[in-house]
């Protein structure tokens, strides 16, 4: 069985995609299995926050490494699988990676 941990800031819209189509069958016939971790669990401060104040003012908002880097350690403890960042500057993931890394379990 391939394990899939997903940690995002919205698992409750993630959660019902996963309920449907070839992602349901994988699941349902145990192929896969996909949990979701919110890294709001994660955060030291008591409102919950993950965001954190831009460096050199101006205006957004940027995240705060702290919950997320603490929520891939506890991720790491039961997957040792690849860790897949996804982010606007990043490099495609394009589907000889993807091979590539189910192969390699």
């Amino acid at each position: 069985m391939y394990r899939f941990d997903i940690i995002t800031l919205f698992p409750n819209l993630i959660t019902p995609y996963l309920q449907d189509s070839i992602l349901k069958i994988a699941t349902d016939k145990q192929v896969i299995q996909i949990n979701c971790w919110n890294p709001r669990e994660y955060t030291k401060n008591k409102h919950k926050k993950v965001d954190d104040t831009p460096y050199g003012g101006g205006a957004g908002m940027v995240l705060s490494p702290q919950p997320f880097y603490d929520c891939v350690q506890e991720v790491k403890k039961i997957n040792s699988g690849k860790v897949i960042y996804l982010t606007p500057t990043g490099k495609k993931l394009k589907q000889p990676t993807v091979e590539k890394y189910a192969k390699t379990k």
